[in-house]
């Protein structure tokens, strides 16, 4: 892959995206577009062209693929403004959803049979969706040791083996859900110095980055990285609090070759699959213009809740439940007794409190006794909630 530091290969893409050339009359069509001429339309059937459109959504329909320019143009003033690198909106793709955004990349890094690395423990979107587009996901453990880290190591061992030549794309969840953690400087380094050696890409998701708990020193943002090709997942659903505002967006940077062809490939995809709605992204700047408010909300309520619990599980005098170390995000991991059957703990929760959860073999976590709580509910019901915890692990143990 290297040769006395120089990169003699470059990133590999799907067989899967159609890039043959265009036919006649779309390449006369394409150049009449760059030399700023407008051309008739005998097949035009955009009824927003023709004065058909509701009075109620009046904006013609634009066919932007990557998403309409003005909500990129804003998006890339706004991630500008907080620290992304030099973001352009040419290097943005606005789509409904980070879940979305996996699909396409999938579709675009990766055939049939093909893999992607991806951490555990983890949420299990990315593995359902990795099936979905019938490419296998191929987990890499992350350790804990008072706080949690990457096994770059393992890393390295799980590229090069038997499985190394299908692996397209290693997946950095920053920070990750449900562990809270981090990636490292020294960990980005070293990952983004296999991926480039290894010629795989790295798909970012940075919803959660904003919400820091506990961090450790050093964190930044993957938005930006050039030293591998880099696609950094955001969107309103964590930024705002708000999953029902269908908003995400992909930043593309890397290595200038690979980012060209990267984006070549990714305008297939969107243009097959539609840009977002007009009526949404008219929206997009007013939302933006919510965020850092909206941001400091949620932080505040996150970092509250955490001293709280930290408070009450010092206070409880049988000390049966801990709390890992959550450097960022809206939950966190509680250590439960070992002892004690994750399936039975929720089942008596239920049974006697009315509430559920999520136990750690939810997120594959290598061993029992973990459950994990949000840190997001008002603070009566926060309490509550850590006290049906600690009450039924209480009486389990009696």
């Amino acid at each position: 892959m290297h040769a006395g530091g120089s990169r003699v290969e470059a990133c590999v893409f799907s067989s899967r995206v159609d890039i043959s050339e265009p036919n006649p009359i779309a390449a006369a069509e394409s150049e009449a577009k760059h030399r700023g001429v407008a051309l008739g339309k005998l097949n035009d059937s955009n009824p927003t062209r023709h004065g058909l459109a509701p009075a109620s959504i009046p904006e013609v329909y634009s066919a932007d693929p990557r998403g309409q320019r003005y909500a990129r143009e804003a998006l890339a003033t706004f991630l500008d403004g907080r620290g992304n690198g030099c973001c352009e909106a040419d290097d943005l793709y606005v789509l409904s959803s980070t879940s979305q955004a996996y699909s396409w990349l999938i579709k675009l890094l990766c055939d049939a049979g093909d893999a992607v690395l991806a951490p555990k423990p983890g949420y299990p979107l990315i593995e359902s969706i990795a099936r979905l587009e019938c490419v296998d996901m191929i987990e890499y453990q992350q350790r804990f040791d008072g706080s949690w880290y990457i096994d770059v190591a393992e890393l390295r061992e799980t590229l090069e083996g038997e499985d190394g030549g299908r692996i397209r794309a290693l997946v950095l969840i920053n920070p990750n859900n449900p562990t809270g953690s981090y990636v490292k400087a020294s960990e980005r380094e070293a990952i983004v110095q296999l991926c480039r050696e290894h010629d795989v890409a790295i798909i970012a998701d940075e919803v959660f980055y904003d919400y820091d708990l506990e961090p450790f020193g050093g964190n930044a943002r993957l938005a930006g990285e050039r030293g591998a090709l880099t696609f950094a997942l955001d969107g309103f659903s964590k930024m705002l609090a708000a999953p029902h505002a269908k908003v995400g967006w992909i930043q593309v940077s890397g290595p200038a070759g690979d980012v060209a062809e990267a984006k070549r490939r990714l305008d297939v995809i969107a243009d097959d699959y539609l840009p977002m709605s007009e009526v949404i992204a008219r929206q997009v700047p007013s939302m933006l213009r919510l965020a850092p408010e909206q941001t400091s909300h949620v932080r505040e309520r996150v970092r509250g809740n955490l001293k709280t619990l930290h408070a009450m599980l010092d206070a409880d005098p049988n000390g049966l439940v801990s709390v890992l170390r959550a450097e960022g995000g809206w939950n966190v991991l509680l250590r439960v007794p070992g002892v004690l059957d994750e399936n039975a703990l929720v089942l008596a929760m239920i049974e006697r409190h009315g509430v559920s959860g999520q136990p750690g073999y939810f997120f594959d976590m290598t061993s029992n006794g973990y459950l994990a709580i949000s840190l997001l509910p008002e603070s009566k019901d926060f309490r509550r909630n850590v006290r049906i915890v600690l009450d039924t692990v209480n009486e389990l143990i009696d």
